[in-house]
């Protein structure tokens, strides 16, 4: 006699220990490259000095580790309170679950880079700051909310009179989406990394800032000494010529392997 297979018995812990693995991954791409993800690292090496200090038998050091572990629950949630908030916003976004598939022609992204390395290149020239925020799949609406909506098509010439300083939206950051510019005198955050040195100014602080939270790519030029740098993933490279900063763009948004670009493809608001 054959007994009936409950198959769901064999697939429910596959699914489950996949959609454990998800979530984790998901909350280290979040954490990576901000500061939670160097307090989670201070974490791990608290619970390594711990588990030491139990097999070496340090019975004083184990006894006051063990008094500061109760105590773990609070002080994670008041340590990760900014980071779980922004995470709990960022899993409520529609821009978290959209599909992604459609993306950018080629020839439109080759216009899109075109278009911005001629405008950081003529506002060096000039020592003109701009500050530039590409959007890739991660969306920035919050950050698109701060400035003033405008949904036009990108053009080194409007861009170069958003940043002219006689503009009302100089100071601010332009993000563009799609093959749009979304937003002008946009407000990003500012990192709070530790050991940013001086010579870092506001608009660098706020590419790497937005670069910390974000996928997206940062174009900034500096005002004081003109020079061009680009942000991505938490980190600026600075003292860019256009033909550099040409090669980077191209290289993020469409590399050489033929894969379409990860800007996704979004129609203009009406």
């Amino acid at each position: 006699m054959r007994f009936p297979i409950n198959v769901w018995e064999y697939i429910a812990p596959v699914l489950d220990v996949l959609f454990v693995a998800a979530i984790i991954y998901s909350l280290i791409m979040l954490a990576r490259g901000t500061r939670a993800w160097k307090i989670f690292s201070g974490l791990l090496v608290f619970g390594g000095i711990f588990i030491l200090s139990d097999i070496l038998q340090f019975r004083t050091l184990n006894w006051l580790l063990r008094q500061i572990v109760p105590l773990a629950p609070v002080a994670l949630v008041i340590l990760f309170y900014p980071e779980l908030r922004y995470a709990l916003e960022e899993v409520g976004r529609v821009q978290f679950w959209r599909n992604r598939m459609l993306q950018l022609p080629t020839e439109d992204i080759q216009r899109l880079v075109a278009e911005i390395v001629r405008t950081a290149g003529g506002l060096a020239g000039r020592h003109v700051g701009a500050l530039i925020v590409i959007e890739r799949e991660e969306g920035l609406d919050d950050l698109i909310g701060t400035g003033t909506p405008m949904n036009a098509e990108v053009t080194s010439e409007l861009l170069c009179t958003l940043f002219h300083p006689g503009s009302a939206l100089h100071d601010g950051a332009v993000i563009i989406r799609g093959d749009r510019i979304a937003a002008a005198g946009c407000v990003l955050p500012l990192t709070d990394r530790p050991g940013i040195g001086s010579d870092i100014h506001t608009r660098h602080r706020a590419a790497i800032g937005v670069a910390e939270r974000s996928d997206a790519i940062v174009v900034v030029v500096s005002e004081e000494t003109g020079s061009i740098s680009i942000g991505s993933e938490g980190k600026l490279a600075r003292g860019l010529k256009t033909e550099e900063l040409q090669q980077r763009l191209a290289g993020v948004l469409q590399p050489p392997n033929g894969r379409p670009s990860r800007i996704p493809f979004l129609r203009p608001r009406q």
